[in-house]
């Protein structure tokens, strides 16, 4: 991994901070596993706008990712590492001995030409899923399930990755990316390794007109707002606005939203950092 740091001949160019993709291996995604992507614009079924500062944005198409890993007892082989505009990790193309082909999510280290596994007899190298039962204590793993058979949904963004700690009857303790401690199932798939692309937090965009290309469209100051169009708008000149909030009105700084009688609290182990 690696960025580059842009001669200033424009001033957009001033400031930014491009990754050099050096591990990148092809620009061509497989065509088998596109799938149209449709863009919401921040609004609901009705039309309403749920979300603000969302629209507009480059034309994507979404690769179907295998976060599952239910091709157990196949080998497989990196065909490529390629970027996906729909994530901060890379992707890896791989062919499975039967012919079929699937996208998963890069580890960082993963090459062209390794072979890669799923299932309880695989070896726990980098870019292999295996059970949180047979996995070897300390390791650093990512894309973790959290019911078995539901796929990946932790751990999956650029440079994130968890370790896990102990196992103790059918749970094992997982020290998750936000500083969590959590039991998990130890039915429940990891891969071994972290997730790819560790340099994305170092990226400067360098211009306004780059998170729009994103899809990201101008934020207005909430005190700069109005008393209808948000709890922080209104006042005589540059007035506080009373203590930071969303426009729902909920606290943003410390406040805690996770409801205090939800079951899987008795899961949480130790709480993420304030």
């Amino acid at each position: 991994m690696s960025v580059r740091k842009l001669k200033p001949i424009t001033p957009g160019q001033r400031f930014r901070v491009v990754n050099g993709f050096d591990a990148i291996t092809t620009d061509k995604p497989e065509k088998s596993l596109l799938a149209p992507l449709k863009k919401s614009g921040g609004r609901n079924s009705q039309g309403k706008m749920t979300i603000q500062h969302r629209g507009g944005g480059h034309k994507r198409r979404y690769r179907l990712i295998d976060f599952k890993r239910d091709k157990q007892g196949i080998a497989g082989v990196v065909d490529s590492i390629q970027y996906d505009p729909n994530r901060t990790a890379f992707v890896a193309l791989i062919n499975y001995a039967d012919g079929e082909k699937r996208y998963i999510v890069a580890q960082n280290g993963l090459q062209v030409g390794q072979e890669v596994n799923s299932g309880t007899d695989a070896i726990p190298e980098i870019g292999n899923a295996l059970p949180l039962s047979v996995i070897p204590l300390g390791t650093i793993i990512s894309c973790i399930e959290l019911r078995p058979g539901q796929g990946a949904v932790m751990a999956r963004s650029a440079g994130t990755f968890a370790q896990l700690m102990a196992r103790d009857g059918k749970f094992a303790t997982v020290k998750l990316p936000s500083g969590e401690t959590r039991l998990i199932l130890v039915l429940c798939l990891a891969t071994i390794g972290a997730v790819s692309n560790s340099d994305h937090q170092l990226l400067v965009s360098g211009k306004a007109g780059r998170s729009r290309w994103l899809g990201r469209r101008p934020r207005t100051r909430p005190v700069a707002m109005n008393p209808v169009d948000h709890p922080m708008g209104g006042g005589e000149g540059r007035a506080s606005g009373g203590h930071p909030r969303s426009k729902n009105g909920i606290p943003a700084k410390g406040y805690r939203t996770r409801s205090k009688t939800k079951a899987t609290n008795r899961y949480i182990l130790e709480r993420r950092k304030k």
